[in-house]
């Protein structure tokens, strides 16, 4: 082994570690664009010029104002805006609102509009209030989305009938049955072949379809229908671009004040909202995309407000329609490999040359081509899936009354008539509390689930009064919240009751009490104790509870907060249990008791808060002591961790986990992900992983090693577990995951090869790849983000977790799965000392772990 075992703690590179230096200075760099950013651009723009045209003919303003729209957008959003990636322009999501500005105000006060609308944009982002946007309501969001979509497929299927739409969606509805019975055939048969290419060219199979959905559908569509028009002769109303010398400009505002504030207030409303959530969205798309491409920043909402507000400023300024972040271009720009804002900027400037140069070939398009695939975004709109998540979180009132509203009313009126019916939806689960009474076994039990409020308090008392003087009582609190006035009322009868002799448990998932000051997280789930009853820590189902605040004063000896973070029970963690010193032996004395610690009590898990041991000798393996629901032996002071976590599990955790893990048993263990990685006791794979059960399918062994196939010193568990999981179980990824501390490098890095072969060494041998990769100079050492490895047991950690997962391919199975595409790898290494996780980036020149935060793969 010493062969394999590098020297050179003093050598160059590992001085590279440590020695502290000034970055190098560097040339000034030339303005490059990638070849990712170019053909990004390209596909962006082919997409953007048909909708921007479809857009402003929805609107009734000049077609030249939705190829403005996009070039502003494009290029001044593209580089202001906060979001690299999002693409701004026309969206269908203002058609209504700027349609209706035009009807009432004509297109030159309507630019107007825009321009102060983008004012109010730059005022909200020097006020940094971006992220308050987030606070509405998805329902409302969607529901305004699906009530545009509405408004704007019921107006544009008129233009694809051969007619012209009215001013309402009920004149719409109203004028139908005419224009059905009035079509115009070759109308009818231009915006069918655009919807037919529209639906099918995403769905070509083969190695064929793959090459062709590269050109984007609503290009082909209306292409394909153009040039179908073209050949067949068709006389259809077309795109009629007139001469830009003739583009009108925006003019002074003209009409009421309040109207015109209105009017900016809703189009700044419906700007801000959409470009915040689709930034959010964009954010959300890059994240999931493969891991060899490039990083792109986090968006910064703030400034993606500035730079909306600037890009309005400027449309409305030009003749442009109001501009805001759009989906579909946003999306085609992350999932054609865009890596920086110069694609959206690129394809700002393709549409100024498209408008300047491709005026003839525009105004070959027919209107009701346009008008389809206006009606199909209008249709994409309302969304299923939105429709299934606002049902389960039972808020389809909010989404179905704001959806109506803004079909019916407008969209400002829509709004604000869903965020009523929410926050009466809320008021309403607020004072939706139930509370029941029962006896089991002699034990009372008053269950409250629902928002404990004033509004509950005299069903509260009411429910305690029958509780019967002396007995004992459990009371759960399933809600996540409690104002004082019901903490006042839960406090004065838990005093009374506990003085006339009875015993109070007060317990639940959301009520954190039990805890000495200074000991868990107030936000730890746990119990509260009066008389006899015991309480402990528990972190079950904590990760979905909401943030709460409740009185800091004490409930009893307990807290009365919950903020229901997970793991925090485990802060501040110790469970040294210490030996028997002679003398206390000899005096019988508990060992490490405080003086004044009355006999038959022990030190709380979290502190110093005394609590009732066990009945039942303390020595006698004889005797069968309950514990949480469970019978167990009274166990010497070694066992009496593991007694009391498993106590603890059976009282409080049992019962929350039990549905979830019966329903595993019934239908066996389906996880996603194999995890493999280091049996150091610090290393919580649950905790890191935010995991539960049935998640994750873990591998822990010493050093987080993988033998490779054939190995002759190799293990065949580990191959084994390899096997199961990728060919049974079918996992979609594999995880190595290493940690700072490990041991298994420091013995790699401190072996003799004169010590004798222990099972230990043996196994160690399986690391000697990891220090020959350390050791070879061709190679590029992996470090982490921002930083070198801090020595060298450090630079071991990370280079065995690429070691390993080289190990890994070798495998048949895990080759196979690659290769098909059914299967991910990834590298994890966990610095114990700073609870950081860092992902592994790239497997070639320059690896880098990265911070998960700044990776946002939870998205």
């Amino acid at each position: 082994m010493s062969a394999c075992v590098p020297t050179r703690t003093d050598s160059k590179r590992t001085q590279r570690i440590h020695r502290p230096h000034s970055p190098p200075s560097t040339p000034p760099r030339r303005f490059r664009i990638a070849g990712a950013d170019v053909s990004a651009a390209i596909a962006v723009f082919l997409i953007a010029l048909p909708l921007s045209l479809g857009i402003a003919l929805a609107t009734g303003a000049p077609l030249q104002a939705g190829l403005v729209a996009a070039a502003v957008g494009g290029i001044v959003a593209g580089r202001i805006g906060g979001s690299p990636l999002q693409v701004s322009g026309p969206a269908a999501g203002l058609t209504v609102v700027t349609a209706d500005l035009i009807q009432r105000y004509g297109w030159r006060t309507t630019c107007a509009i825009t321009v102060l609308a983008g004012l109010a944009q730059l005022g909200l982002g020097c006020l940094r209030v971006a992220r308050t946007a987030l606070a509405v309501s998805p329902a409302i969001v969607h529901g305004m989305l699906a009530g545009i979509g509405v408004t704007i497929a019921v107006a544009q299927l008129h233009i694809v009938l051969g007619g012209t739409p009215q001013s309402s969606v009920l004149a719409n509805l109203r004028a139908l049955p005419a224009q059905l019975a009035g079509l115009d055939p070759a109308a009818v048969a231009v915006s069918a072949m655009t919807l037919t290419l529209l639906l099918l060219w995403p769905r070509i199979p083969g190695r064929a379809g793959r090459l062709l959905r590269r050109v984007p559908a609503a290009l082909i569509a209306v292409s394909g229908a153009t040039a179908a028009a073209a050949l067949a002769g068709l006389v259809l109303p077309k795109v009629d671009l007139p001469s830009w010398r003739s583009h009108a400009l925006a003019g002074l505002p003209e009409g009421p004040a309040l109207g015109l504030v209105a009017a900016v207030l809703t189009t700044t409303l419906v700007c801000s909202v959409q470009s915040l959530l689709g930034a959010v969205a964009v954010d959300k798309l890059i994240a999931t995309r493969p891991r060899g491409s490039a990083r792109v920043g986090r968006s910064d909402l703030d400034r993606e407000l500035l730079g909306q507000g600037a890009a309005n400023i400027v449309s409305g300024t030009l003749g442009g329609l109001p501009v805001a972040g759009v989906a579909v271009r946003s999306s085609a720009n992350v999932q054609s490999g865009a890596v920086s804002r110069n694609s959206t900027m690129l394809h700002g400037v393709l549409v100024v040359v498209a408008a300047l140069l491709m005026v003839p070939i525009l105004e070959l398009i027919p209107l009701a081509s346009l008008a389809a695939l206006v009606m199909a975004v209008g249709i994409q709109m309302v969304s299923l899936h939105h429709i299934r998540t606002v049902t389960r979180h039972r808020e389809a009132l909010v989404y179905a009354v704001t959806t109506l509203g803004v079909v019916f009313l407008g969209v400002l009126e829509g709004v604000t008539l869903g965020i009523a019916v929410a926050v009466a939806v809320a008021l309403h689960r607020l004072t939706r509390t139930r509370i029941t009474h029962d006896e089991k076994e002699g034990v009372h039990h008053v269950h409250v689930r629902g928002q404990l409020t004033f509004l509950a308090v005299p069903r509260l008392s009411r429910a305690l009064h029958h509780v019967p003087q002396g007995s004992h009582v459990v009371v759960e609190l399933d809600g996540s919240f409690m104002d004082h006035a019901a903490y006042e009322a839960l406090q004065d009868w838990q005093k009374t009751h506990t003085a006339q002799g009875g015993t109070v448990e007060l317990t639940g998932r959301r009520v954190a009490t039990g805890t000495a000051p200074g000991a868990a997280d107030p936000g730890a789930t746990a119990t509260a104790t009066s008389g006899t009853g015991t309480g402990t820590g528990n972190h079950a189902d904590t990760a979905s509870a909401p943030h709460t605040t409740h009185p800091t004063r004490h409930l009893g000896s307990a807290r009365a907060e919950c903020q229901c973070r997970p793991w925090t029970p485990w802060r501040n963690h110790r469970c040294e249990v210490p030996r028997l010193a002679p003398a206390a032996s000899a005096s019988g004395q508990h060992p490490g008791r405080h003086p004044d610690r009355q006999p038959g009590q022990h030190p709380d898990r979290h502190g110093d808060t005394p609590r009732p041991t066990e009945a039942g000798p303390a020595n006698d393996p004889s005797v069968l002591t309950p514990l949480g629901g469970i019978s167990v032996p009274p166990a010497p002071l070694g066992g009496r961790q593991l007694v009391h976590g498993i106590a603890a599990f059976q009282r409080n955790t049992a019962p929350l986990v039990r549905g979830e893990l019966a329903r595993l048993a019934r239908e066996g263990q389906r996880p996603t992900q194999l995890f493999l990685t280091c049996a150091d006791s610090r290393l919580v794979t649950s905790m890191i992983t935010s995991s539960g059960p049935g998640d994750l399918f873990v591998v822990r062994n010493v050093g987080n090693l993988v033998p490779p196939p054939g190995e002759e010193s190799g293990d065949d568990s580990v191959a084994a577990a390899i096997e199961y999981a990728v060919d049974v179980l079918h996992v979609r990824s594999i995880t190595v995951c290493g940690h700072s501390g490990c041991g298994a490098m420091q013995a790699l890095l401190q072996s003799d090869p004169g010590q004798a072969q222990t099972p230990l060494r043996r196994w160690l041998r399986l690391g000697v790849p990891s220090l020959e990769r350390m050791a070879d100079d061709r190679r590029p050492w992996p470090r982490l983000a921002g930083r070198a490895a801090a020595d060298a047991v450090e630079q071991l950690c990370l280079t065995n977790v690429v070691q390993q997962l080289d190990h890994l391919r070798a495998h048949e199975s895990v080759a196979r799965a690659l290769r098909s595409g059914e299967l991910e790898l990834h590298g994890l290494y966990f610095h114990v000392g700073e609870a950081q996780a860092y992902l592994l980036q790239g497997q070639d020149e320059g690896v880098v772990f990265d911070h998960v935060g700044a990776v946002d793969l939870t998205a």
